[in-house]
């Protein structure tokens, strides 16, 4: 015995409606979707591409949406019948000669690694609180070691500069020194003629005492 239902609702969503979007792969869609957070709902947003289409138009319907998240690739599978979906939008519609587009996920994989061969390293970041306070004070530590060194440099050169003084100084009185006694033992020394004159008186005086003998 057939039994045929009339005027009662078996889902809250309207079915026929959304036999009729005719999602399909390729589609740009966007999902509005129902989330409950602390008590309330909240209507969050996915768009993205179709890539596959299950189990026609039955109950149990669904489809694939894949999206580019910073960066990352995010795929949801929505039923297409589902009461926590609030409203369906094909955004572009797009030829496809394939039922299924997960070919995509590499072919986005290939084009992540043709990239990463064109990029180049760095290192950039922000600093912290803390750390800008410690290369404040590492800064002013290397500023005051900086003026210390450089103050022991200019007292070390002033002791070499007065050391050096010093020697000259000593140099000159020795050479002084040595100049006066040079004067001194050539005054000491007696003249030519001084010695002319003795060796004369003591060739007279050895005659005398030969004459004698």
């Amino acid at each position: 015995m057939n039994t045929t239902l009339t005027g009662i609702a078996i889902s809250p969503v309207q079915m026929e409606n959304r036999k009729e979007l005719g999602i399909k792969a390729g589609d740009t869609v966007r999902v509005h979707q129902k989330i409950q957070d602390k008590g309330k709902t909240r209507i969050q947003v996915f768009e993205g591409i179709v890539l596959a289409r299950k189990h026609g138009n039955e109950p149990g319907a669904t489809f694939t949406v894949r999206k580019v998240a910073s960066g990352v690739g995010v795929e949801k599978i929505f039923p297409l019948y589902s009461p926590i979906i609030d409203k369906i939008e094909i955004v572009k519609r797009a030829k496809v000669r394939r039922s299924k587009l997960y070919f995509i996920r590499e072919k986005v994989a290939r084009q992540i690694k043709r990239q990463m061969r064109r990029m180049s390293l760095a290192s950039i970041a922000t600093m912290s609180e803390a750390e800008e306070a410690s290369r404040i004070e590492a800064e002013a530590k290397a500023a005051e070691e900086a003026e210390k060194r450089a103050l022991e440099e200019a007292e070390i050169k002033e002791k070499e500069a007065a050391e050096k003084a010093e020697a000259e100084k000593v140099e000159e009185a020795t050479e002084e020194t040595k100049a006066e006694e040079v004067e001194e033992t050539k005054a000491e020394e007696p003249s030519p003629e001084v010695t002319d004159s003795q060796e004369e008186k003591t060739e007279e005086s050895t005659e005398e005492t030969e004459e004698k003998k």
